[in-house]
């Protein structure tokens, strides 16, 4: 057995399985008998569906390693072992009602190593549930977004990554809401609606307010709790004035680009819109985070705006 593995013993109450969890790999490994009693089922049963998730490309030959274990004539043989990812897999698709422990399983091993700090570092887990989420958001997009569009949204997703990538090669992807600046500028409703009044669209309806959300959502950024900004950096103050006026939808027509327009105003004001002369945030970086944050749940507000801040402090 690898010196680096840790036994752990299993017990729902009806299935007692020893399971080996590698310190090296962050996983844990299960033969196939052992995956059988977990979920109840045949030997037989768990090698086909091994085979069927091979044959399908699930997963490849990295999740299976060879043991070496003792039997009780004191010989040693050789066995097969499968990492989390199988047991997952496998789990999904056994179909005895003993399948669903598996769920349990494996939320109460990895909440275990988690709290004792064996396993995947929680910063990694908020990463990829980051980049889970991002994708996710993208792929709501109605069809009839133009490619351009789409092409934009992408490729601000794939920026984003690359921004944490180089964190987590600084500090094991341990992303951050950036501290930020503190601003000195505080915009008004009054100056704002003149910006939208000096915006020229062919369209009698464009900037007319449906209530009084735009001048709510100004308001809101700059809210206090116990004598403290609610928002205290410029940074998240700008975010939070984009995210607001894009989902309140505070006017007849034109919202997405007076979002954008208002929030450009807001960075320029508090001198944060440009870095060495150049733009922080490019045009089409401003579309996709406009559109990411429409079609965004109001749930995902929070990865919303960390993606937004991130931008303007890269």
């Amino acid at each position: 057995m690898n010196n680096n593995f840790e036994i752990k013993v299993f017990n729902n109450g009806n299935v007692n399985v020893v399971v080996c969890f590698d310190k090296d790999k962050n996983t844990v490994w299960l033969t196939q008998k052992q995956m059988a009693e977990l979920f109840g089922v045949s030997v037989d049963n768990i090698s086909l569906h091994i085979k069927n998730i091979f044959v399908d490309c699930e997963l490849d030959n990295s999740v299976v390693e060879e043991s070496s274990v003792t039997a009780s004539d004191g010989k040693k043989y050789k066995t097969k072992i499968y990492n989390l990812d199988m047991i997952i897999s496998v789990g999904y698709r056994v179909k005895s009602k003993v399948g669903i422990v598996f769920r349990k399983w494996v939320t109460g091993i990895l909440n275990k190593y988690l709290v004792e700090g064996y396993a995947v570092n929680e910063k990694r887990l908020e990463f990829l549930e980051k980049q889970i989420n991002l994708i996710s958001i993208a792929s709501r997009l109605d069809d009839n977004v133009i490619t351009d569009e789409g092409n934009k949204i992408l490729q601000t997703i794939i920026d984003y990554n690359k921004a944490l990538s180089l964190l987590d090669d600084y500090d094991h992807q341990c992303l951050k809401r950036p501290t930020g600046t503190l601003g000195c500028y505080k915009i008004t409703y009054e100056e704002c609606r003149k910006i939208i009044d000096a915006m020229k669209f062919d369209s009698k309806i464009f900037g007319v307010e449906k209530d009084g959300s735009f001048n709510s959502s100004i308001n809101a950024i700059y809210q206090s709790a116990f004598g403290e900004d609610v928002y205290k950096s410029t940074e998240e103050k700008g975010a939070n004035l984009l995210y607001f006026i894009v989902k309140n939808h505070s006017f007849v027509d034109g919202n997405k680009r007076i979002a954008a327009s208002i929030f450009l105003y807001f960075l320029d004001r508090n001198n944060i819109l440009y870095v060495n002369g150049i733009k922080r945030l490019s045009d089409s970086a401003l579309v996709a985070l406009t559109i990411l944050i429409a079609e965004s749940k109001p749930e995902e507000k929070e990865i919303i705006v960390d993606l937004v801040m991130n931008f303007l402090t890269m």
